[in-house]
């Protein structure tokens, strides 16, 4: 099997697998519409106290809760993907295994995280945002050509997502116990991405620094495409530069861990 079939073979059983747990997936999108219904009450009374907070209108700040509780499993923003099992497998020394298979080790999983990624996104993202869109007054473009670079975007911010993990999860090979990096990815993830609030509301030069943070191509950047509140060549660049600089800082992460693995086990 050639390297290209072998990793959409590799996708693809990561989408099947998450699909056999029907009643986790009935239980997100249950879980996601609550919590949005709650974001949204809670959007709507702080967007009548302060009109055009971010520059949103109240449309569009309860669209973006929409878009949020579609991609927050969808990403991973607070941990759920493939970290915790590659984590428990450098622990437990598995990992050897998985570095003498004929598949790069960073690729492989990348694969696998992006057939789950897809599998939430339609399986427990689009339910939560039809039902936003149908009970709320949203802002949705109807070009399709937006709707296309939102995809792009999407796309771009599942690669993110994966490098940020990927990164997380090699810190396991220097570290005995890694819930200590868990954690503070999850508080980084949902402060930084947007998941509790836009970023355009942060002020000053937190707001600039946070924008142009890793975590801001996950929800923010999407997004603000959709949304028409951002170009979408800078943005989607924006969010491909972050997905190269990561991957590169996860190839050289891996690399140090590979002699790491070679030393200890002779």
């Amino acid at each position: 099997m050639g390297s290209g079939r072998l990793y959409l073979a590799v996708a693809a059983g990561a989408f099947r697998r998450y699909a056999t747990y029907r009643a986790a997936t009935a239980a997100g999108v249950f879980t996601n519409t609550v919590f949005g219904l709650i974001l949204v009450y809670t959007y709507l009374a702080l967007w009548d106290a302060r009109p055009g907070l971010g520059g949103y209108g109240q449309a569009q700040a309860v669209t973006y809760v929409w878009l949020g509780q579609a991609l927050f499993a969808t990403l991973a923003i607070q941990g759920g993907g493939f970290e915790t099992e590659l984590m428990e497998r450098i622990r437990t020394g598995e990992v050897a295994i998985d570095l003498y298979r004929p598949a790069d080790l960073q690729v492989w999983w990348l694969a696998h995280d992006l057939g789950r990624s897809l599998f939430q996104l339609l399986g427990r993202g689009v339910l939560p945002f039809v039902f936003g869109v149908l009970v709320f007054p949203v802002a949705l473009p109807g070009d399709p050509l937006t709707w296309a670079a939102f995809l792009v975007a999407v796309v771009l911010a599942m690669v993110v997502g994966f490098a940020i993990r990927y990164l997380v999860a090699l810190s396991a090979f220097w570290l005995l116990d890694g819930t200590g990096v868990m954690q503070i990815m999850t508080v980084t993830g949902l402060f930084c991405s947007g998941m509790l609030l836009p970023l355009n509301v942060f002020p000053g030069l937190l707001g600039e620094v946070v924008r142009v943070l890793p975590w801001a191509s996950l929800l923010q950047g999407p997004a603000d495409v959709l949304m028409g509140r951002a170009g979408v060549v800078p943005t989607c660049a924006l969010q491909a530069a972050w997905a190269v600089a990561l991957l590169a800082a996860g190839r050289l992460v891996q690399s140090a861990a590979t002699r790491r693995v070679v030393v200890q086990g002779g």
